[in-house]
């Protein structure tokens, strides 16, 4: 998931009731939430280079059994000095007082909660590192999702907007996202209607204060639709595997890997790639109508890389890209001087296309002796 969902997911379980456990509760599970992402610095190498250490080391076990320790550790470190500050200036705690215990527990619970959001999109997660770089796929919410900022959100923004300065901060955070929906092309209409309805209602119920009357924990009550939405997808996800096995079977295909992947701001529609011993099977479906179901294209064979591809997919400008493929599709022509290889991940990229845009794809010129002259990625 991007760093917001990550940062709004753990402020929202801090305004749930965390954040009264222990003094910097919340600070905690947001930078826990957000530390497994250190590996981002590796995007200032290469788009390759990225593809080859995200996700990997800072996401795995080892470092979900560490990460804590150096959180609760780095955070008493700051309460301590924060404390000396206060006995100097004669000013007491205000909010909780410190316990490590629990500390270290919400530190736990921040640094956890990154991995499991990550592993709920189609990009993967090497959730074994370092004992094993298998990738692991939840394929249910998409990367960006405006429902999961929505309802995440919702609780943090009516519990921290007591201020106008952070009312401020509210109102440009909500400008920008809603300038991101509202300008897609690929947001239907419909989504974008409830996206502003839905920061409308935010801003009323902040403006009237009724949460604050009604005596309800409504940080609490959003926190746990915002799981119950992720739960919901996850459902969706299942059920469009269960359709799409359905479909191909009645066709005597017989698949053994299916991807539902999650559209932006649609929960009932899925797009997907189904893989036999033989074939890929692109395809959408809206999960709610498995009636629905049709082929975006004509069935796609699987190759093994010839000579040509392997040569290609050996530079070490695309081991990235090698070791993160899941539906590796390859194209090879040849030309005048040489050769072009396209590689293509089907899960982000349309097997006619033939410009590297965005992630999943790799073009790569050969000369006549197989000797790689340019990569486009």
């Amino acid at each position: 998931m991007d760093p917001l969902a990550h940062t709004l997911f753990s402020a929202s379980a801090a305004e749930a009731g965390l954040r009264r456990k222990t003094a910097l509760a919340t600070a905690t599970l947001i930078i826990g939430a957000n530390i497994p992402d250190m590996d981002a610095l590796a995007m200032f190498i290469s788009n390759d280079y990225a593809l080859l250490v995200r996700r990997g080391w800072t996401h795995g076990i080892l470092a979900m059994l560490i990460w804590p320790f150096i959180l609760a550790g780095m955070m008493l470190g700051i309460d301590r000095l924060i404390e000396k500050w206060r006995r100097k200036k004669g000013r007491e705690r205000k909010g909780p007082a410190m316990h490590p215990g629990w500390l270290l527990i919400l530190a736990f619970i921040g640094v956890w909660s990154h991995p499991l959001l990550d592993w709920l999109n189609t990009y993967g997660v090497r959730l074994l590192m370092p004992f094993s770089d298998q990738w692991f796929y939840g394929d249910t919410l998409f990367i960006i999702d405006p429902w999961f900022w929505l309802l995440a959100g919702a609780g943090v923004v009516l519990a921290r907007s007591e201020s106008w300065k952070s009312i401020g901060g509210w109102i440009v955070l909500a400008t920008a996202l809603s300038a991101l929906v509202l300008s897609a092309d690929v947001v239907p209409l419909t989504a974008k209607i409830i996206w502003g309805a839905g920061i409308t209602a935010i801003a009323v119920a902040r403006w009237t204060g009724w949460y604050n009357k009604s005596g309800k924990p409504v940080a609490l009550i959003l926190f746990v639709l915002a799981i119950s939405y992720s739960v919901f997808m996850y459902a969706g996800a299942r059920m469009t595997v269960h359709h799409a096995e359905n479909h191909l079977a009645e066709q005597g295909i017989e698949v053994t890997e299916i991807m539902a992947n999650p559209l932006p701001a649609r929960i009932f529609s899925r797009s997907g790639v189904a893989a036999s011993e033989s074939h890929y099977y692109l395809f959408l479906i809206n999960w709610a109508n498995p009636a629905s179901f049709e082929l975006m294209y004509d069935p796609i064979p699987i190759q093994e890389p010839d000579d040509i591809a392997e040569t290609a997919l050996s530079d070490p400008g695309l081991q990235g890209l090698r070791n993160w493929i899941r539906f590796p599709h390859y194209e090879v022509n040849r030309h005048e001087a040489g050769w072009k290889v396209i590689i293509r991940d089907l899960r982000y990229v349309r097997p006619d296309q033939q410009e590297a845009i965005g992630i999943g794809m790799a073009i790569v010129e050969l000369d006549d002796e197989l000797r790689v002259i340019s990569i486009v990625d």
